[in-house]
C-alpha cells in the first residue's frame, strides 16, 4: 500500500479522489467506488499497487491494428475498475476489490516490468486487463522508465479519467483503445454504473494530444446494436476524432452479470462495418470473428490489402504508412 496521487482533503478527514471522473468523497476508513483507493485518517492510499496479470502480448490483441503492427507489447494490470459493467470479459481481475476483496497480486517493480519487456522483445509496454486508471501509481511510474528506455506506452481503458488525470498522462502515452461501450446515457448509468458524457469529452482530449487513438464497442444484442445508436457511435468518431479513426466493432459473448442473451449474430457486426463506412470512417475491424474479412487493413482510396489478419497471426503485412498501389497515406504510426 503506498499514498495515492490525485486527491485533496476535504473536510472532517474527507477528502476527494480526483484520479476518475466519479470525483468520490471517501470518509475515514472508507474506499471509492473502485474498492483500491481507501482513506487512512485524512490520507488517501492505493491498494492497486501489485500486478495481477502480466504477459508479452501481439499489439493486435489490445486491440490496436495501426500502432506498430506486427510488434509485441508488455502487458500488464492491477487488479480492480472504475465501472461495474454487467457484461464483464475480465470480472475475476476487476470486479473483486468493488465487492470488498483486497487486491491480490505481485510486487513487481516498474524496473522490473521494463526490464522484462525489453528481455521479450516488445516495443511498448500496454496497461490493459483490468482498467489502468485505477493503478496510475503504477503506470505513471512504469511509463517514465519506458520512455527512457525507448518503448513506447500504450493505455486501454474505458475512458473515465479525470481531467486532471489525462493532464499528467498527457506526454507518458503514446497510443489508447478506449472503450464507447455505448451511446446512450441510460446504458452507461444502469449498466456500468458510470456516465458517457465524461467518456465523449476525453475521445477529443486523447486525440488532442496526438496520441495514436483506436477506438472499440462491444456489440450486444438488444442493448447497443440498433442501427441508430450504432450510427450516432460512428457520426461521433467521424466528425469528433476523425475518419481516419479505427474503429472495432466486436462480437458479444456471454458473461459476468449479463447471460440473458446469446452471441452477437455475426450479420449484426457485419451490419456495424457498413455503418461506420457510411458514415465515412475509413477503417472498421470485425473483432471477435475469426479469419473475417474486416479484420485486415485495406487502402481507403484504392481498396488494396495493405495488412492482412487472421486473429492476432499478421501475413501481408506492407510495411510504412502509403499504399504501395496509389501512393495514397495510410494513418498510423508503423515505425
Amino acid at each position: 500500500m503506498r499514498q495515492a496521487s490525485l486527491w485533496t482533503t476535504s473536510d472532517n478527514q474527507t477528502v476527494l479522489c480526483q484520479l476518475c471522473s466519479h470525483f468520490c468523497h471517501i470518509d475515514p476508513g472508507g474506499r471509492g467506488r473502485c474498492g483500491v483507493r481507501i482513506n487512512r485518517d485524512g490520507t488517501l492510499f492505493t491498494l492497486a499497487d501489485t500486478v495481477a496479470a502480466i504477459h508479452s502480448d501481439p499489439v493486435e490483441k489490445k486491440p490496436l491494428f495501426h500502432f506498430l503492427p506486427g510488434t509485441k507489447t508488455m502487458s500488464f494490470a492491477a487488479m480492480g475498475c472504475n465501472f461495474a459493467c454487467s457484461w464483464c470479459q475480465n470480472a475475476p481481475l476487476s470486479q473483486l476489490p468493488r465487492q470488498g476483496s483486497s487486491p491480490q497480486g505481485q510486487c513487481i517493480r516498474p524496473e522490473k516490468i521494463v526490464q522484462m519487456a525489453l528481455s521479450e522483445g516488445c516495443d511498448s509496454i500496454s496497461y490493459t486487463y483490468s482498467e489502468p486508471t485505477i493503478f496510475f501509481e503504477l503506470m505513471e511510474d512504469t511509463a517514465k522508465l519506458a520512455h527512457e528506455a525507448g518503448l513506447k506506452n500504450i493505455m486501454v481503458s474505458n475512458g473515465f479519467q479525470s481531467p486532471q488525470c489525462l493532464h499528467r498522462l498527457g506526454p507518458l502515452m503514446d497510443a489508447a483503445n478506449i472503450d464507447l461501450k455505448a451511446f446512450a446515457e441510460d446504458t452507461y448509468e444502469q449498466h456500468c454504473e458510470a456516465r458517457l458524457k465524461p467518456v465523449l469529452q476525453n475521445l477529443k482530449r486523447i486525440k488532442a494530444f496526438g496520441w495514436w487513438l483506436e477506438v472499440t464497442t462491444l456489440v450486444i444484442p438488444d442493448l447497443n446494436d440498433s442501427p441508430e445508436e450504432l450510427g450516432d457511435i460512428a457520426h461521433f468518431i467521424a466528425e469528433s476524432l476523425g475518419v481516419e479513426t479505427p474503429w472495432h466493432v466486436s462480437r458479444f459473448h456471454p458473461d459476468y452479470q449479463m447471460s440473458d442473451r446469446g452471441p452477437t449474430p455475426t450479420s449484426r457486426i457485419e451490419q456495424a462495418v457498413e455503418i461506420g463506412k457510411n458514415a465515412g470512417l475509413q477503417f472498421v475491424y470485425a473483432g471477435n470473428i475469426a479469419g473475417h474479412m474486416s479484420e485486415s487493413t485495406f487502402c481507403p482510396n484504392c481498396g488494396e490489402m495493405l495488412i492482412e489478419r487472421r486473429g492476432y497471426t499478421l501475413g501481408k503485412h506492407i510495411p510504412g504508412a502509403v499504399c504501395p498501389g496509389c501512393g495514397a497515406a495510410v494513418a498510423g504510426v508503423f515505425a
